[in-house]
């Protein structure tokens, strides 16, 4: 039974994930600043050099990166229980979302208008993420070093290298340098239980974008079982993008056209197993990381590479988000009112959206 100490915390880190998981859009970097905003800033659970240290691990494991912010979080507030609840409220609110627009798809064949809301909530989201950046910079880039190990990695990132590639050789490289001065195509019948093995087996090895889910979808889904056609997995590929929380519940998307409800559960339980596990195995060692001089210059420069990566992805958000006068104005003013008068993030997403609703052009 749960003390009363603990109850509380839980309460607490269930209502802010509940929320975070429904306002959330714009994919992980965006997700990382609004927790970045609750977190660090306004509730003072963790420290910026800590926020930075969970968010260099998530970097180096398999899975959805703001989901397994969300349980490092939870596991460093209130233990397993805080580690459970975390990461199953955030992921609720999009499993809820995405398995209605689902419902949605499969009785009328089209999905639900979401272009005015994210005309409106994208411009916001930037500014968030530009707060979130500044304010982790000035945590991590703590050395010239570090600040040119940063560029060096948004170069190599614009110029196609892959992120992983960054994050461990700017880790290695730093860390070597400190120690030194110190098939077949055929149709298949879909049942639960492959569906689950293979949700579960992607959640465990996808690194990268929503672009690389794509390709793992594509191949075996569309190419290897022919479960779905090319137009469904693109719908369900974008349900990830407009709806809020994680882009991973795609797969509870997949699943529901599959095999309605117990396919978007089976989906949805094989596709975050993983996070969970992962975070379970790799939280634990992260402060003993820290105390290690050599281990603390990987994770210092891990650090750094994963603001600049974050740094790209927002340059690029920002190129389909700021497409007019309102939205620029949209994401100018809220980057004013964030830097200068710390209002809750919370309320410019849903103001944004309003905006978008109303003046879409």
């Amino acid at each position: 039974m749960l003390s009363r100490i603990k109850m509380p915390r839980l309460t607490e880190i269930a209502t802010l994930f509940l929320k975070l998981g429904t306002i959330s859009f714009g994919g992980p970097a965006a997700h990382i600043a609004l927790m970045e905003d609750e977190v660090v800033r306004r509730r003072r659970w963790l420290s910026h050099e800590e926020f930075m240290d969970l968010i260099g691990a998530t970097n180096l494991i398999p899975g959805p990166n703001s989901t397994e912010m969300a349980i490092h979080i939870g596991l460093r507030k209130a233990g397993w229980a805080g580690f459970l609840v975390a990461g199953g409220c955030f992921v609720l609110p999009a499993t809820v979302i995405v398995t209605f627009c689902a419902w949605l798809y499969v009785r009328y064949g089209s999905l639900p208008e979401a272009g005015a809301l994210l005309y409106g909530v994208k411009p916001v989201m930037i500014a968030v993420v530009l707060q979130a950046l500044w304010a982790l910079g000035r945590a991590a880039l703590k050395t010239k070093t570090l600040l040119l190990l940063a560029a060096a990695a948004a170069i190599l990132n614009f110029l196609g290298v892959n992120e992983l590639v960054i994050l461990f050789g700017a880790g290695l490289l730093f860390a070597f340098t400190r120690s030194s001065f110190l098939r077949k195509s055929q149709t298949q019948y879909f049942s639960l239980a492959p569906l689950f093995l293979f949700f579960l087996k992607t959640g465990s090895v996808l690194f990268g974008s929503g672009y690389v889910l794509l390709a793992f979808l594509r191949a075996d889904l569309v190419e290897r079982w022919h479960w779905l056609s090319e137009g469904q997995l693109l719908d369900a590929i974008a349900v990830g993008q407009f709806t809020p929380g994680p882009v991973f519940t795609t797969a509870t998307f997949i699943g529901y056209i599959l095999g309605r409800t117990p396919g978007a559960i089976v989906a949805t339980l094989g596709i975050f197993l993983p996070a969970f596990v992962f975070v379970a195995l790799s939280g634990p060692f992260i402060p003993r990381i820290r105390r290690s001089e050599t281990a603390g210059a990987f994770l210092d420069a891990v650090n750094a590479s994963s603001l600049a990566l974050m740094a790209v992805v927002t340059w690029q958000l920002g190129h389909s988000a700021v497409v007019d006068v309102t939205s620029l104005v949209l994401a100018v003013g809220s980057a004013i009112v964030l830097f200068r008068f710390r209002v809750n993030s919370a309320w410019l997403v849903l103001g944004g959206a309003l905006v978008g609703l109303i003046f879409r052009p």
